[in-house]
């Protein structure tokens, strides 16, 4: 069995989840032993976040996995004002900051200045590597992440909607641009704070989160009719 799958992430699994998940479907199916079937995907997706993930399957196709983690990438964003969280997300610990609440106007001048190519430096809690080491597990353990600041481009940023404390954003961005770092910069420069409390992946270049497959609903015959 071999090919790429677009599959929606659920909330609470952990890419590498999703990964298990199918590489045991397709190793029961064939007769194989798990660790000799080999999957991949193609860019992570956080634990709280929901969406597209694309998953290659076999060695002709797991080899590919670089020209697909390079595509620009589309994010339906909740940011939440007022607060911040140690991880960037609901799962840290949250701090409130202001209950300032800002303007319509506020809002769209922030996003206008976050447009364009900017430098950000990525979340602690991420799967980054540091000194060979996962920066998430740095964290975990307490211990100091210095992560150096890298350029990405923010293709657009719109505002879908604003009901205070909740700002709802559509993101196109380049690969390697974290969402949780984005939201913490548009919090602190509209003075209130911030935290992404939602995240949907919904496009991977071409590929759209609509043509996707729940993962909770594959089945080794689903899958085998999925693969392209």
């Amino acid at each position: 069995m071999q090919g790429m799958l677009l599959v929606d992430k659920p909330a609470g699994w952990t890419s590498f989840d999703v990964v298990n998940y199918v590489r045991r479907m397709v190793a029961t199916a064939e007769g194989k032993r798990p660790k000799s079937v080999k999957v991949g995907h193609t860019g992570t997706l956080d634990p709280f976040a929901t969406g597209l993930l694309i998953l290659l399957i076999g060695k002709d196709y797991t080899k590919r996995a670089g020209e697909f983690s390079k595509l620009d990438k589309t994010y339906e964003v909740t940011m939440r004002l007022g607060a911040i969280s140690t991880t960037g997300d609901p799962e840290g610990k949250i701090t409130p900051v202001s209950d300032r609440k800002p303007s319509l106007q506020d809002i769209q001048t922030a996003l206008e200045q976050f447009k364009g190519e900017i430098e950000q430096i990525p979340p602690a809690f991420s799967a980054i590597k540091v000194n060979g080491q996962r920066a998430y597990k740095l964290a975990r353990a307490g211990k100091e992440v210095i992560i150096e600041p890298r350029k990405v481009t923010i293709n657009s940023l719109e505002l879908t909607d604003y009901s205070y404390p909740e700002v709802k954003l559509t993101a196109n961005v380049t690969s390697g641009t974290y969402i949780r770092t984005l939201v913490e910069d548009l919090g602190e420069d509209l003075g209130t704070g911030a935290y992404t409390s939602h995240l949907e992946r919904v496009t991977v270049g071409d590929f759209a989160l609509k043509d996707a497959a729940q993962t909770k609903e594959l089945t080794a015959e689903l899958l085998k009719s999925l693969l392209t």
